[in-house]
């Protein structure tokens, strides 16, 4: 077979991938040698901005079967019985930037997109049931506190327990945080959680509260901090290779997807507000429906062309499934899709890799930089017209964005039911779900990391911090620091 001729993007010939044209043997080069010009320009443009949040990660793509019935909680085309969906999947740490080390301790995002017959949707959450806040208008604040000073350019561990001891809604996540699954040992050997609350909606338009569940398969596998460290030394990618090397091989990762079903009513009376991401609900009020199998099973061809360009957002959704009043998912679904307009571009939904790849896209979205597809010059580009154009269906969707609102619109955290304070469920994960070993390792981590604050205010607040999510382990923690 021969070898192809290198080319110029338009499709032309190429002379020489090896010598620039230029006057003479030793003369300077003409910037009419326009494949120079344009191999320089393309490279000098090979990288779009880094994702601000969830920068390092990598994914691989699968299928999720539906092995259960829950048509009676949802009428979405995937979720019925025996149904196949190719489905991509991301993973990443949260506040690293794209060369960080993948073992710093940190929450894991869980992003999926499935590719459904009624067009995408996307899951996107993490390695933890809940989050460090509950309303959005917070969230650029964390993610500052998070990340890195302005003068020096370093991670500051006074600036984050300033933030989260100012926030006491962070309790129940910093103490997933702190604890053993702070640092899974692989994203094969992690679970995920939608984390939200979200809407289901049936045929006969009833709807339900869920929270999704995916449990791996692999066994649930953690680092101690000081094989962690050691190993951002040694292997700073240790995460992306690991899913990489265990799909080449075929040992093919899973995991489960339970839901946690609340009756629709429910939700006015329940003993804390179901809707707040800082709190997950008690399997004893809501025990795990079964649902169906995510198998990872081939890698990507391109990594960016697959993985650093595929867009995730909230804000796609499926018929018969819907948003909650939930106050971070409501913001997630605006900043998202957003963010993937600035970071890939307006038309990022046209890339393969963002397309639906099963059902077909009638919109009236015109132009814009990237524009791929386009409908035919027939067809009428706004709404409504009298010329066939596409129309939408109410009936498509019913009424699944909806839900009954009580009350005037405030500017205050949602306290309604009789158990919504910020510690209790911190608490309960210490002293009923942690073993003593567990708490020994908790109580080091947590004295470790507020060992290098470097502000006694912020340091006895933190202390108290924990003393409000344990008394004892607050006394250990104040013991530790003395």
């Amino acid at each position: 077979m021969s070898t192809p001729p290198t080319t110029t993007g338009a499709g032309a010939p190429v002379a020489s991938d090896q010598h620039a044209q230029s006057v003479g043997p030793d003369g300077s080069i003409v910037l009419t040698d326009h494949y120079l010009v344009e191999k320089l320009a393309q490279f000098n443009r090979e990288r779009v901005p880094e994702r601000v949040v969830h920068a390092k990660g990598g994914g691989a793509f699968g299928t999720f079967v539906t092995t259960h019935d829950v048509s009676a909680y949802t009428r979405a085309a995937l979720f019925q019985p025996g149904v196949t969906t190719e489905t991509l999947a991301r993973f990443s740490s949260v506040a690293g930037e794209k060369g960080s080390p993948d073992t710093w301790r940190d929450p894991r995002g869980f992003a999926l997109k499935f590719y459904t017959s009624e067009g995408n949707y996307d899951l996107v959450g993490n390695n933890t049931p809940v989050f460090f806040i509950r309303d959005g208008i917070k969230f650029p604040d964390l993610i500052h506190s998070q990340k890195r000073l302005p003068g020096s350019h370093l991670r500051d561990n006074t600036m984050q327990w300033d933030f989260w001891t100012l926030s006491p809604e962070s309790a129940h996540q910093v103490t997933w945080l702190m604890g053993d699954r702070g640092i899974p040992a692989s994203w094969r050997h992690m679970d995920g959680f939608g984390s939200h609350t979200y809407q289901w909606i049936n045929a006969a338009g009833e709807r339900f509260w869920v929270k999704y569940h995916f449990r791996t398969r692999q066994g649930h596998r953690t680092l101690t901090q000081e094989q962690a460290d050691l190993l951002a030394g040694q292997d700073a990618d240790l995460h992306i290779r690991d899913l990489y090397e265990a799909i080449e091989r075929g040992d093919h990762p899973r995991w489960d997807l339970s839901v946690q079903v609340m009756a629709y009513e429910d939700a006015a009376t329940y003993r804390f507000n179901p809707f707040d991401l800082t709190k997950v609900w008690p399997k004893a009020d809501y025990p795990l429906l079964p649902v169906g199998t995510l198998t990872l099973d081939r890698n990507p061809d391109n990594y960016f062309a697959q993985i650093e360009q595929a867009t995730f957002a909230p804000s796609n959704f499926v018929p018969g499934i819907a948003a909650s009043p939930d106050k971070m998912l409501q913001a997630r679904i605006f900043s998202y899709a957003d963010a993937h307009r600035y970071r890939v571009g307006t038309n990022h939904a046209q890339l393969p890799v963002n397309a639906p790849h099963a059902a077909p896209v009638h919109s009236y979205a015109a132009d814009g930089a990237g524009r791929y597809s386009f409908t035919d010059p027939q067809v009428p580009v706004y709404a409504p017209n009298s010329f066939g154009g596409p129309h939408a269906d109410p009936a498509a969707h019913g009424d699944d964005g909806g839900w009954h609102n009580d009350g005037e619109l405030v500017r205050a955290a949602v306290t309604l039911h009789p158990q919504d304070d910020d510690f209790g469920q911190a608490g309960t994960l210490v002293r009923d779900v942690m073993d003593d070993a567990q708490r020994d390792r908790l109580v080091a981590t947590v004295v470790a990391h507020v060992g290098q604050v470097t502000v006694p205010l912020v340091r006895s607040r933190a202390v108290e911090y924990w003393r409000q999510v344990d008394a004892d382990l607050g006394a250990r923690v104040a013991a530790g620091l003395a």
